[in-house]
């Protein structure tokens, strides 16, 4: 684990170097302590817009514009580095090089606002998850208590992010390896030799933490859902190709319409703020409230097959995640985008009469899932773990393999390395 402060000629045996053992060690659990806390906040806050709007279909119109504009105000005023996922954050500060402008994205101050911020964003009914916000939580926890424990900078600063980027994960699904790979795949796009034991503990640090807080539960509940080899190649290729191509479509329209609108978020964000609020408001009333919040209920309802939801679910999800991201708020795509791959895989399951249903919801979620964020190994194995259901392993390769070759056709650019844009300093114009 600390094989680079041996390169950097620290004795690994001194009070120094005990030292940044247990800084790093209290950092882990405090990831998975926060992890923890947030997600209790979230299903609290999730649970009482839901129960408040179902009471009086007229509030959404009234609380979540106003939600909104409040959240957009504070993000502005006090923590502008908050805004957002929270992951383009993470994989902005790991292409730097400086210490200094890494510090202005990850800090003690911005990871507490950004589980704040999110919690107000949820009370308001947006459609947004904590994962992504999580993982944000853990970089910045990791990265800042490195400067305690007098870290070699050029040496420790981006495995700390990475780590705390891996624990978040882990800590908000209950998925280990997931975690590790998020981490590999997505924010680092590479693997570091000597970053591997950092990664690895920080995970089973924050992991155990938040197993011994929730419980070692299954985050979408079992499903026991299988394909025959016979049956395997339609599903397979239906769900990868439409699930690929929703997703893909879903992430450049979210980047270039940030871009487009950066403008309008610069002179009018909190007109901004209150058409979203309208429009979330306006969405959630046409669903009956099953667009507001995390969509986790819903997706679970799916997946386990305790209700269905309309034809039309997945693509009004999808709708109000995209509103509620543009309107500036922090809050994250994970849940929002598993909950829209369920509803779409349900949808398919209509057209693919004769095969199991829940397995093609299961391949609808990782299908439109990996569209979004184009890490497929990720992808499969979230999945996965979340549904606890190892006999779509090969099924589930093969669908988010296909989705994301079809997600790069009509996205290029992957959405967290393109939204990590905005976050990195601007170059001045060439004379």
């Amino acid at each position: 684990m600390f094989e680079r402060f041996r390169d950097s000629g620290i004795d690994l045996t001194s009070a120094e170097a005990w030292k940044a053992r247990i800084v790093f060690w209290s950092g882990a659990v405090l990831v998975g302590l926060l992890a923890t806390l947030f997600a209790w906040g979230t299903e609290y806050a999730n649970e009482f817009f839901i129960e408040r709007a179902h009471e009086r279909a007229w509030l959404p119109f009234l609380a979540s514009p106003l939600g909104l504009l409040l959240v957009v105000w504070l993000t502005r005023r006090y923590v502008p580095g908050a805004r957002g996922s929270g992951i383009p954050q993470a994989v902005a500060a790991l292409s730097m090089t400086d210490h200094g402008s890494r510090s202005r994205l990850l800090s003690f101050r911005i990871a507490l606002s950004k589980i704040g911020l999110c919690l107000l964003g949820i009370l308001s009914g947006a459609s947004i998850g904590r994962e992504g916000p999580t993982v944000h939580v853990g970089a910045a926890v990791m990265f800042s208590l490195g400067r305690f424990a007098r870290f070699p900078h050029h040496y420790m600063d981006r495995g700390l992010i990475l780590a705390g980027g891996a624990a978040g994960i882990a800590a908000a699904f209950n998925t280990p390896l997931a975690g590790i790979l998020f981490a590999i795949e997505e924010m680092a796009r590479s693997f570091e030799e000597r970053t591997s034991g950092t990664l690895l503990t920080a995970v089973f640090l924050a992991g155990i933490t938040a197993v011994a807080l929730q419980g070692n539960y299954v985050y979408f509940g079992t499903s026991s859902a299988t394909l025959a080899p016979a049956q395997t190649l339609l599903p397979v290729f239906v769900c990868g190709i439409l699930g690929g191509l929703l997703g893909g479509l879903f992430s450049h329209t979210l980047v270039v319409t940030s871009r487009r609108l950066a403008g309008l978020t610069g002179h009018h964000p909190y007109l901004l703020a209150i058409a979203c609020g309208l429009a979330i408001a306006a969405i959630g009333w046409i669903t009956h409230g099953d667009t507001f919040g995390t969509g986790y209920h819903e997706a679970r309802r799916i997946i386990t097959g305790e209700g269905e939801l309309g034809a039309d679910y997945p693509f009004l999800k999808m709708l109000a995640t995209w509103v509620s991201y543009i309107s500036g708020i922090p809050g994250g795509i994970f849940a929002p985008s598993l909950a829209t791959g369920a509803g779409l895989g349900n949808t398919l399951a209509g057209f693919l009469s004769g095969y199991p249903t829940g397995a093609i919801i299961i391949l609808g979620m990782v299908g439109y899932f990996t569209g979004v964020v184009q890490t497929p190994i990720t992808a499969f194995v979230i999945v996965m773990e979340m549904t606890d259901n190892n006999a779509l392993l090969l099924p589930l390769m093969a669908t988010a393999f296909i989705a994301y070759a079809t997600s790069r056709i009509v996205c290029p650019e992957p959405i967290y390395q393109a939204l990590a844009r905005a976050f990195l300093p601007q170059r001045p114009a060439a004379d």
